[in-house]
């Protein structure tokens, strides 16, 4: 399934504490468990093409929230008094106002509801995981498949100008 331009929100503590390997880090470093998630989740938005937007619930601490980049993931904070689930609704429906598919990733079954009635469709943390090892899968298939038939390998050196390559070797050789 073509995912590109599709939108995926996904509920980060929701998945920490749904992910066997999350859960066990985040009892050992809460921080590292987000790390992996968030490196987990970049490489399935690179693979899928899905924009991915990590929410964490910050609704206990005080402040504005927050939202930076991550490995060109979209990471979100919750402001003060807001809970994940109410900043995932929020998104969804200024999402859905741009017509692309938004995927809600959380295993709240009542957060699920709220955003299906809102038209976004459901993922639980179980079937994002199932897909995201899916994709692993795919892309270490792939690699070993290029590996295997270096004469099918689509390499730029073919493509390019005796010029062009070398200058490219000047350049790698730091010279000018």
């Amino acid at each position: 399934m073509n995912r590109r331009n599709d939108i995926l929100l996904v509920d980060g503590y929701n998945m920490i504490g749904a992910w066997p390997v999350l859960e066990k880090l985040k009892e050992i470093d809460l921080e590292e468990a987000r790390d992996k998630l968030l490196d987990m989740l970049a490489d399935y938005q690179g693979f899928s093409g899905m924009m991915v937007y990590v929410i964490f619930d910050a609704h206990q601490v005080p402040g504005l929230g927050a939202t930076y980049r991550h490995h060109k993931l979209t990471i979100l904070y919750t402001k003060e008094k807001e809970t994940a689930d109410e900043c995932i609704e929020r998104l969804v429906s200024e999402l859905m106002a741009r017509r692309r598919n938004v995927f809600v990733a959380t295993s709240d079954l009542v957060e699920q509801h709220v955003a299906f009635g809102k038209g976004a469709l459901r993922l639980s943390a179980r079937e994002l995981l199932i897909d995201i090892n899916q994709n692993r899968k795919q892309i270490e298939h792939t690699l070993r498949e290029r590996e295997s038939s270096p004469g099918k390998r689509n390499t730029l050196d073919g493509n390019l100008s005796l010029e062009v390559r070398t200058k490219l070797e000047r350049l790698r050789r730091g010279d000018k």
